[in-house]
């Protein structure tokens, strides 16, 4: 089996030692060429290289933004094929929400033994995957105040400070009393053969669950979100307090969400589009992606062959 092990240097919840570590404990039992990414967009483009090397498997060590990235290169515009290497990921970021999601220990180390595993059964399932226009992502995307969040906290990963459980906590309850817009619903949502849904604040779309994770406690507006179904949507119609806390009281109870004046739910959808009325900030699998005025959002069954 010829593999490459992409390592981003800057994963947050793993130290140079512990790196050193979880490569070695790799390379030692496959034949895995690792590249350390040293700029933003390295990690597709050694994605794409591996598919057109026809590389057998990929492993990410770092976060869902590095995981995305690599299979963002590896299907690209040609989507996915039979030629497409199968994708593991050891888990080096601040949520891990990916690796997570498809039954991964959240220890890094543990979940390398887990990986290596996989790797020496050829273990893989199918899963499918979402697409915002152009880009793939895995588990989640959002336009409205979870991007913004995410916006915040890049800004304050570049000035040095870690992207922690607190600050994300932190950070959300500044942005929602002194930072969003509250008043003036931006997003329409446009489902095929429905009516548009219009004054939406924040849309939440999910391809696994939970949506995200506050340290261990998983956040999960659509339960039922699946790698095996297509899309779900979580959309905030009300940015009152009262309407915050209900639906921050409901996503922790993992309870399955019903349309109502204050919320839009839909499960298990082929394509819908989402407008703004302005530019709205986008992001997915927890990396931003800047403001947006438009997106459409498709599912992808059976797109990606995954360790597990």
């Amino acid at each position: 089996m010829r593999g490459l092990l992409v390592v981003n240097p800057s994963a947050t919840t793993t130290t140079v030692r512990t790196r050193e570590v979880l490569i070695n404990a790799l390379a030692h039992q496959f034949h895995l060429e690792t590249i350390t990414t040293n700029h933003r967009g390295h990690a597709s483009e050694l994605g794409a290289k591996a598919r057109a090397d026809g590389v057998d498997c990929v492993i990410a060590l770092g976060g869902d933004g590095t995981a995305n990235e690599v299979i963002n290169g590896m299907l690209g515009d040609l989507g996915p094929g039979p030629d497409v290497p199968a994708f593991g990921i050891v888990p080096g970021g601040s949520a891990n929400v990916f690796s997570r999601a498809l039954g991964f220990p959240a220890d890094p180390i543990e979940a390398t033994g887990e990986l290596i595993a996989a790797l020496r059964d050829r273990r893989t399932r199918t899963i499918g995957l979402g697409r915002a226009d152009e880009r793939w992502f895995t588990c989640n995307a959002g336009l409205g105040f979870d991007a913004e969040i995410i916006a915040a906290i890049e800004h304050q990963r570049a000035q040095g400070k870690a992207a922690t459980p607190a600050r994300y906590l932190a950070t959300t309850i500044k942005a929602f009393f002194a930072g969003t817009d509250r008043r003036t619903a931006s997003l329409v949502v446009l489902r095929p053969g429905e009516d548009p849904v219009r004054g939406v604040f924040l849309a939440i779309v999910q391809n696994a669950s939970p949506w995200t994770y506050l340290g261990s406690l998983p956040v999960n507006p659509s339960p039922l979100a699946s790698f095996d179904a297509g899309l779900d949507l979580w959309g905030v119609r009300s940015m009152s307090v009262l309407a915050g806390l209900v639906s921050s009281r409901r996503i922790l109870m993992k309870s399955q969400p019903k349309t109502t004046k204050t919320v839009l739910a839909a499960h298990d959808l082929d394509e819908f589009t989402i407008y703004a009325h302005h530019p709205i900030d986008l992001q997915v699998d927890g990396e931003g992606l800047g403001k947006v005025e438009q997106v459409t959002f498709t599912a992808h069954p059976g797109a990606l062959r995954v360790l597990c």
